[in-house]
Parts: structure tokens; sequence; C-alpha cells
């Protein structure tokens, strides 16, 4: 016989299929048998029928198409033979679903098997439609389903009561016509047809308020009942599974219970004395059981309230928790988690048995745990808390610590009451996992630390012994080097000493050796190394025996590669070498920050700015007003050089260094506006204290000194320049109170002035722009582009080229030359003007590239400008 005929049998074809060593044989062998197949459909095979459609059921749970096949499976299950149509009715349940336009063609089948003689066609025509029936067959048959809820066969009527689930669920509006069908099956003793039915009932409260009513208040006593001799039932070998009877029926009849009881005083009152005795009399030794009782405890905590069986229950799950298994402990956790809402001080009483889970080997159950210890914090409770969590932290997995620290951190933000403890924990938690804290944790810590003049000595010599013990904490490290920086006198003259301390012997040179020790580490980031200059920077005004060393290490990163750095060290060098006279002015203490600011910036999620509420100011001693918001974030002004540049809120770092208000005329609608602070910022750096003046006669301040670009952090003026100001020329511009004051000492009165930005550098080029604006048109800033070729090598045919957004208009006048000297002797400018019509809601932005020819070879280099200054 051919081996791919009709007649080949069905273990003949998976034998062959199975011998196949490769893919490209199955599919030889599936091709050759489909194609067998389709030529007996095609001959209107009768005998071979139902063989054909048995070989494509397997051929479709392979994954090969099918499709050719479907109409045999209506031509089976319109035979009259039961062996027909069981292979049909299979194909049908496989090859089809409700989606298919091929069903219509069976409703009418279906309906004939519905009413057959034969109970077992009955059955197979039941167990098809409660697979595949779509909504337009479920109004067709639904009557012939309702009446055989009602058959002499239990198998029948269990068949129809799970067909009827698909049909309510298919069309909501039919579930009136089962509700006493349902309810009369809630008095079977046959346990198969019971537990159908108790499904049955328990969809039909879900798509129905009137069925759930009618069951409310018709049948809850009778389930009651039925549970209760579930319950008490003795040993039947037919249902029992592990020693309990029929916990299936347990289960389903706990179910339609907790949805009969949910909002019903009634109802919740009668099943409370089977509930628990339900919950006392299951064996809990057995899987079997603990499902029982996990599902009672569900129950019990959704029907109405109840407080000694809710106790019951949360005891229940407290003895989950000690179970070996941990799917069982898991569900247990989850439960715990819903149950802490409705009774609080009974999953307390567990608490030790939770901490426990905290510590289990599972992560799930550890990620669980440590969400439920969270929620158990209060106020009464949250030292002896931390205080675990803190031991266990010294020994959990990596990838925990994460997940453990942000809990830790945030219970402890969140209930402390004391300044004290609340630092004592955060220098543990950072001590011990500093690297995997979130930025805002220690910028909070910073925050509360400032607010604490009482505890600045005690907690600077704190994180001296915490960074001695570990040193390779980053976060840790930035704390410590602030709070150096800030109270490093505090810490060699172990002033603020508190009872519960000891003294230490710290010299200014120890002190100094912890910053340059945190420059020096090879896992410090830009961050950590341009705080420990700003740290070093205050030192050498508190320090002066130290200054010469201070500017030795400063010196070393004049020429470091990354540009804030670099940039910082200039300057900073610059001010110890040149201006002693203003130095301890500029690295003064920084004043409070404001904790309610903080709290709300961090709240809103706003990284870059913070609201500036309008209530009072601080009163600096150098006469600033300086508005109570002063974040963290800008305090530093450390983001990185691929961050989004802040709104205008933000200030960089010498701004809130210096503690002055220094936002730019560009925030209000128009670009000659003052700040409101309306106080020269060059009076506040020699100290000279004059009282800020009111907006009515406020003097427009310039920046250029302090300001420098967000993005890529070039310094627009260098601080030599400060000694340059002489008295007389401040006096006089307080006194005039309109002219502007720039960084030569000249007075100026034609509006005002932008710095200088290096827009592009590469390692052959640097374009540098110089802003200025015509006074009539407030809309347009020329820009004087510089291009200055750093390579040995001369350029040839230079061209430049810029692209801006539509809100901008361009124009771009002749360069000077199109030749660019080598190596700096020379440079090329090219004046540009553009027009911003959204001036003051939209920066400027552009993109350029740059077309030349070094050596003969064509060079192009392009980049974008996103580091104007505000305002133009």
């Amino acid at each position: 016989m051919n081996p791919f005929s009709s007649g080949t049998r069905l273990r003949d074809m998976i034998r062959a299929i199975r011998a196949c060593k490769t893919a490209a044989e199955e599919r030889a062998v599936v091709r050759k048998e489909c194609a067998a197949i389709r030529a007996a459909i095609n001959e209107n095979d009768q005998d071979y029928r139902h063989r054909n459609l048995a070989k494509l059921m397997f051929i479709h749970m392979l994954g090969y198409p099918t499709h050719f096949g479907q109409m045999e499976c209506l031509k089976l299950i319109a035979s009259a033979g039961f062996p027909e149509k069981r292979i049909g009715y299979l194909g049908l349940m496989l090859l089809l679903d409700e989606r298919q336009e091929v069903l219509m063609l069976v409703t009418n089948s279906l309906k004939q098997d519905l009413n057959h003689t034969n109970q077992y066609i009955v059955g197979l025509a039941l167990c098809a439609l409660g697979n595949i029936c779509s909504a337009e067959m479920a109004r067709d048959l639904a009557p012939e389903v309702e009446r055989l809820l009602q058959f002499r066969d239990p198998n029948i009527r269990k068949k129809a009561a799970l067909c009827s689930v698909r049909i309510i669920k298919k069309v909501p509006d039919l579930a009136e016509n089962f509700i006493n069908p349902a309810a009369s099956l809630l008095k079977e003793k046959h346990h198969g047809v019971l537990i159908t039915g108790v499904q049955l009932c328990t969809d039909l409260c879900k798509v129905s308020p009137e069925a759930l009513e009618y069951l409310r208040k018709k049948c809850t006593d009778g389930l009651v009942k039925t549970l209760k001799d579930v319950v008490n039932s003795s040993y039947a070998p037919e249902y029992d599974i592990a020693g309990i009877t029929d916990p299936f029926l347990h289960i389903r009849l706990l179910k339609l219970l907790r949805i009969l009881g949910q909002g019903d005083a009634d109802a919740s009152d009668s099943m409370n004395d089977i509930l628990a005795q339900v919950a006392t009399k299951t064996e809990s030794n057995k899987i079997a059981g603990n499902a029982i009782l996990y599902e009672c405890v569900q129950t019990i905590m959704s029907i109405e309230d109840n407080g000694g069986l809710r106790v019951l229950a949360i005891n229940i799950l407290g003895r989950f928790l000690s179970n070996r298994d941990n799917n069982i402990r898991y569900v247990a956790l989850n439960m715990l988690m819903k149950a802490i809402t409705v009774d609080t001080q009974a999953v307390q009483r567990h608490r030790a048995t939770i901490l426990e889970c905290v510590k289990d080997s599972d992560a799930s159950i550890r990620k669980r745990a440590l969400e439920l210890v969270y929620l158990l914090v209060n106020e009464s409770n949250v030292k002896p808390l931390t205080k675990e969590l803190i031991e266990y932290l010294e020994v959990s997995d990596q990838e925990f610590r994460e997940d453990l620290t942000a809990k830790i951190c945030s219970i402890v933000a969140k209930f402390s009451t004391e300044k004290i403890w609340y630092i004592d924990q955060m220098l543990k938690v950072l001590s011990e996992a500093g690297n995997f804290v979130k930025d805002e944790v220690w910028h909070a810590l910073i925050v509360v630390i400032s607010n604490a003049p009482d505890l600045h000595g005690y907690t600077v010599r704190s994180l001296y012994r915490a960074f001695q013990a570990s040193a390779e904490q980053e976060s840790l490290v930035r704390v410590v080097v602030w709070c150096i920086g800030e109270y490093g006198d505090m810490l060699v003259n172990n002033a603020g000493m508190l009872d519960i301390e000891d003294p230490i012997t710290v010299t200014e040179a120890d002190a100094v050796d912890i910053i340059e020790m945190a420059m020096k580490r090879h896992t410090s980031d830009i961050t950590t190394k341009a705080m420990a200059l700003i740290a070093l920077l205050k030192l050498s005004s508190r320090f002066p025996s130290c200054s010469e060393r201070i500017r030795d290490v400063t010196i070393q990163h004049e020429g470091n590669l990354v540009l804030e750095l670099q940039q910082r060290s200039i300057e900073f060098n610059s001010i110890i070498a040149k201006h002693q006279n203003i130095r301890s002015t500029l690295v003064e203490r920084m004043p409070v920050l404001d904790e309610a600011t903080f709290i709300g910036r961090k709240s809103n999620s706003m990284a870059g700015t913070a609201s500036i509420p309008n209530g009072a100011s601080f009163n600096l001693p150098n006469g600033v007003a300086k508005p109570s918001g002063a974040p963290l974030v800008d305090l530093l002004d450390l983001s990185s050089d691929d961050a989004p540049a802040p709104s205008p809120a933000g200030s960089d770092f010498l701004q809130d260094l210096l503690g002055v208000d220094l936002s730019p005329a560009s925030q209000q609608s128009g670009v000659n506006q003052a700040p409101n602070s309306g106080t020269n910022v060059l009076l506040d750096l020699l100290s000279i204290g004059t009282p800020s003046l009111q907006s009515s006669s406020s003097i427009p301040v310039t920046t250029d000194i302090l300001l420098s670009s967000q993005n890529n952090k070039t310094p627009v003026a260098p601080l030599d320049e400060l000694s340059s100001l002489s008295l007389s020329a401040r006096a006089t511009s307080i006194a005039g109170a309109a002219p502007m004051m720039d960084l030569l000492d000249e007075m100026k009165d034609n509006g005002p002035v932008y710095p200088s930005i290096i827009a592009f550098e590469s390692s052959s080029l640097r374009v540098t722009f110089n802003f200025s604006k015509p006074p009539e048109n407030s809309q347009t800033t020329l820009i004087q582009a510089t291009f200055t070729n750093l390579s040995p090598n001369a350029y040839t045919d230079f061209v430049f080229q810029a692209a801006v957004p539509k809100f901008l208009q361009l124009h771009l006048d002749p360069a000077s030359s199109n030749s660019l000297p080598a190596s700096g002797n020379g440079s090329i400018s090219q004046n540009l003007r553009i027009t911003n019509s959204h001036q003051g809601k939209k920066s400027l932005v552009m993109r350029i590239r740059i077309a030349y020819k070094v050596n003969g070879k064509d060079a192009l280099e392009e980049g974008q400008i996103n580091n104007f200054p505000r305002g133009l």
C-alpha cells in the first residue's frame, strides 16, 4: 500500500513523521500526506473521511495549515453514526473557532443533535457548543441548552451547565433565562452536576445583578448547608483527595459564598459559622487543605465585617508564612497585603515572621515581603523595623540591595521624628549600599543636614569615620565631600560635640587628604570630582595653611579632558591665587536649604527646576535677599553634558554657591527687564552691604563672570577681571540705578550683555559665537562667528552652513575669507542674524555644517548648538 494513500492509518503517518531527522524531511512527509488527503476530498471518499480528518488534526497540532479540510468536519457531523460525529465534532473544535464564517453552516446540525435521542450524541453537541459557541449560535441554541439542564442523565446536565456558562458570557442578556434552572442544580447530590451548577451560578452573579439578588435571597442558606455536609461528610473513595472530601467542590462553594456575602450583612452572618468551621477543621499539612484554607481566608476577608473571623483568617496566613512551600508563602504575603487595609493590628502580630521572609532565598518572596514590611511601618515600630532591615542590608544579595535600600530610605524619610536618628540611619545605608541609592536620597540628606545647625559637627565627624570604613560607596563620598567643604573647620576643632560621641583628632591636612582621596578614586565620576573641587576651594579659605597644597591639587586638573573639571579648576585656581580679598565671601557657608521647597519639588518630579514660593527670604550677611527655594540640584549644578538643558528656573553652580538670585532677564516677557532682586551682583561679591532696592528702582545686573554655558560648561570671562572693579564705579552704579556695569568697569546703557560661547569644538576646529542685540528690535540677535583652526594643516575652500527651526529666521553674511590658517595663526569671521518669533518662550537652537579641504581632501564636520545664552 502507498504509505501516503488515504488508506494509511493514523499511527503509520505519525510513525513516518517521527522518523524524520530534519525539519525538511518532516515538511516533505506532511506535504505528501496533505496532497493525498486533498485528492481524497476531491474524490469525495466517504470510507476514509474520518481517517483523513484525524490525520488533519494531528497535522494541525504540528502547526501546518489545514483549512482545506474544514468542510470535511461539517460532512462528518451531518453523518448519522456516532463514530463519524465524534471525529467531526473533535475536528470542529480543533480546526475552527468562533470567528470562522463556516460555523454558520453547523448551527442546524447542532440543533438536531441537541434534540437527538442518543444521549452520547447530545453530549458531543454540548461539548462542541461549549468550546466554539459564538454570540449568534448562543441566541439560536440557548433554549435547547436550557431544556437540557433538566435532562435525566447527570452527565448531560453537567455538560449543559458548562455550555450555559459559555452562552451567558457571550450573550449576558440571556442570563435571566438560566437563573431558575441554575438554582435547581444547587440541590443536586451528584458532585459533578453540583460543581458545574455552582460555577454557573457564580458566572450568573458576575453578569446579572438580578441573578445575584435572587441567589442571595433564595440559595444562601442552601449553599451553607451543602458546604456543611461536604465538610462533615464521611470518607467517600470516589471524591477523596488526600483525606479531604472533594476539595474542588469546597473551593467552588467558597467562591460563590464570597460573591453572595460581599456587601450583604445578612448573607454574611448566615455563613460565619461554616466559615469558622472550615478554617478550624481543615488540615493544613496537605496541598488540598491549604487550597481550601486560602479560599476560606479570601471569603472571610471579602464578606461583611466580623472581627473574630478576620483575626482567625490572618492567623491562618501567618501559619502559611512558616510553610516550606514557596508558593504558599507567596500567596500568603499577597493576601496579607490586602488584609493590612482591613485589620492592621492583626497583621502586626506576624511582623517577625514577615521580616524573616525578607531574608528568604526566593527573590519573589523577598520582594513581596519587603513591600509588606513597608506597609507595616508606623511611628511606634519604625526604629526596630529599620534596625532589622539595615542589619539585613549588610548581608543581602547584590541584586536585592537596590529595592531594599529604596524601601529603607523611604521609611526613614517618612517616619523619622528626630533629625539625628534620620542622619544616623542614612549614614548606615550609604555606608553599606551607597552605590545603590538614587541621587535624590543623598540630595535630601544634605538638605536635612543643612537644616540641623546643632548637628553639623556631629554629622561631619560621623561622615569622616564612615569614609574611613567604606570609601568605595559613591553616594557616601559625595556627602562626605560636601560636608567637609562646608563644615571642615568644625571637624578639625571638634565643634558642636554631643554627649553621645567621643572626640577625634583631625588636622587640617587630614581633612584635605579626604577630599584629595575622593578626587583620586578611580571610581569617582565627574559629579564627585566637581564637588571635591568646590570643597577644596572652600577649604582654601578655612585652612590658610593648606592653601598652597590645595592650589597644587586644583592645578592638576587644568588640563583635564573633561571640560567641566577643567573649567572649575582654572576658575578656582584663579580665585585662590589672585583674589584673596573676596575669597572668604565667595566661599562662605551655604544658607539653610528650604526643606519644604525641596520636598515639593521632589514630589512633583521636577529634576531641574523648583517653584519659588512667595514667602519670606533669607537675610544673608552680605545683604542679598535670596528666595527661600534653593534646591540641591541647582546648588551643585552637576548635571552631565548630555542632560537636557534646565528650565529658566535653574541656576548654575556659582550662582547658588554665592547664594544670590541671578535669574536672567529672559525669564520675563521682555529682555530688557532687570532681575527682581534688584541687587548688583558685584556688590555682593565684594561684600558691600547695600540693601536690596525695590522693584521700582531695580538695577540691571550683568552676570558674565558667573553664568556659563549649561551644556558644555565653557567659561565666559576669566575671574581675574574681578580685581579691576573700583569702588567709585560701584558707587556710581548704585546712584544711577540704570546703567549696567560690565567686567571691564565700563558704564554702558546699550542693552543687556550676553556671554560668548564656544558653539562647536573638535580636535581640528573651534567655533566661537559673540552676541549682540540691536536696541530697536529685541527679537533679533546678531552673532559674530569666529572660526579657528586647531590643526597644523591649513584649510581651503572653507564653507559654513547653518539651519534653524521654523520659528527662527536666519540670515548669513559672506565669510571674511575661505582660507583658514593652521595652528590658530588666523581666523575667519562671519556674521549671522537670527530673528526669534517666540522670544522668551523658546530658546535658540541651530544645526551647523562646515566643509573644507585639507591637503586637497574634502572634510566635513557637523554638530548641533543648544547652549545659547538665555534671553536671545
